[in-house]
C-alpha cells in the first residue's frame, strides 16, 4: 500500500449502540456519511469505538461492516490492539483475513510492560501480517509511552510498521520521532486540538474524533496544512479549537455520542458501562456546543 494513503483524516468511528447491542444499521449510515465527505480512512474499534467493552464477535463484525460498506473508497485501519499479545494476534489475523487495509495497535494497557516487552509484543504482531501497522501511543490511558527507541527498532526490522498515532500531547515527540526515523514514516495526531501544531512539526494528519460530526471541517483544515497553507488552516483550527477541546469534557466517546444524537446522526447516545451519561453540568456544555455546530458548513462552527 502507498504510505501516502495514510496522510489525511482518519475518523475514529464511534460504535452505535441500542439496548445493549451494536446498532449495525446506524453504523452503516455513519460510514456512508464519512465516505460522502471524502474521508481518508475509517478507524473502527479504537478508543472512540469502545473496543474494551466489545465482545470479540462484535469487534470483528464492526470491522467487517466497515470493510463491506467502504468498498475500498477509504482505508479501513482496524483497531486490533489489546493488552494480551495473544488476543491482539487473534484480532489482527481475523481482521487481516476480513480485508482490513491496515491495523491500529495500541500499547498494552494496565499490565505496564517494559519497553523491551513492548518491542516483543509489537514484533509478534508485525510478524503476523504484511499489511501496514500504525502504532498507537496514548500514555494517559495505557500508563506507558511507546518510546522513540522502540518505534525506531520496530521500523528498522519491520518496514510495514510505518506510522505512529501520537496521543501523548507533546509536539516534541513528533519532532523526536521524525528526526530519528526515515522520511517515509508517518506520524498522525491522536488529538484534534493538537492536529495543526503537530502538522507544523511534520505530522501528516489525524485520527479524529471530531470528524464523526464534522468530517468536512477537519478534512479541509488538514488538506490546507498538507498543501502548506497554514494561514488558512490556522483560521479553521482557531475557529474550532473550543469544540475540539470541549469534546473531551467527559471520557471519550461520551460527549461525541451525545452530540451525534442531538444532531440526528445517532438514534441513541448509549455507551457501555463503565462509561456513563455525562453530568448535568457537562450536558449543558454539550448542549451549547450542539447549538453552535453546523453539519453542513466547511469552515467554522
Amino acid at each position: 500500500m502507498d504510505k501516502n494513503r495514510l496522510h489525511g483524516v482518519h475518523t475514529a468511528l464511534v460504535t452505535p449502540m441500542a439496548e445493549g447491542a451494536v446498532a449495525y444499521a446506524d453504523l452503516e449510515r455513519l460510514i456512508e456519511r464519512q465516505l460522502e465527505a471524502d474521508i481518508s480512512g475509517l478507524v473502527p474499534c479504537g478508543t472512540t469505538g469502545e473496543s474494551p467493552t466489545l465482545s470479540e464477535s462484535e469487534h470483528l463484525q464492526v470491522i467487517r461492516t466497515c470493510i463491506e460498506v467502504a468498498k475500498g473508497k477509504a482505508l479501513v485501519i482496524a483497531g486490533t490492539g489489546a493488552n494480551s499479545t495473544a488476543e491482539a494476534l487473534s484480532l489482527t489475523q481475523a481482521a487481516d483475513e476480513a480485508g482490513a487495509d491496515a491495523f491500529l495497535l495500541v500499547a498494552p494497557y494496565y499490565n505496564k510492560p517494559s519497553q523491551e516487552g513492548l518491542y516483543a509484543h509489537f514484533s509478534a504482531l508485525a510478524e503476523s501480517t504484511e499489511k501496514p501497522i500504525v502504532l498507537y501511543s496514548i500514555p494517559s490511558r495505557c500508563g506507558i509511552e511507546i518510546s522513540t527507541a522502540v518505534v525506531t527498532r520496530l521500523r528498522e526490522k519491520y518496514p510495514h510498521v510505518c506510522a505512529l498515532k501520537e496521543a501523548g500531547g507533546r509536539s516534541s515527540k513528533v519532532s523526536e520521532t521524525l528526526t530519528s526515523i526515515d522520511d517515509e514514516f508517518v506520524v498522525l495526531s491522536g488529538d484534534d486540538g493538537l492536529t495543526l501544531p503537530f502538522m507544523a512539526c511534520g505530522a501528516k494528519g489525524v485520527v479524529s474524533v471530531a470528524s464523526n460530526l464534522v468530517p468536512e471541517v477537519v478534512t479541509e483544515m488538514v488538506n490546507l496544512a498538507l498543501l502548506g497553507d497554514y494561514e488558512e488552516a490556522r483560521k479553521i483550527h482557531l475557529a474550532n479549537y473550543g469544540f475540539f477541546t470541549d469534546l473531551f469534557c467527559e471520557p471519550n466517546p461520551v460527549p461525541v455520542k451525545v452530540l451525534m444524537q442531538m444532531k440526528g446522526l445517532l438514534e441513541t447516545s448509549e455507551v457501555r458501562l463503565p462509561l456513563c451519561p455525562p453530568s448535568e453540568e457537562n450536558l449543558n456544555l454539550i448542549r451549547s456546543i450542539s447549538s453552535e455546530i453546523s453539519l453542513r458548513e466547511k469552515v467554522g462552527l
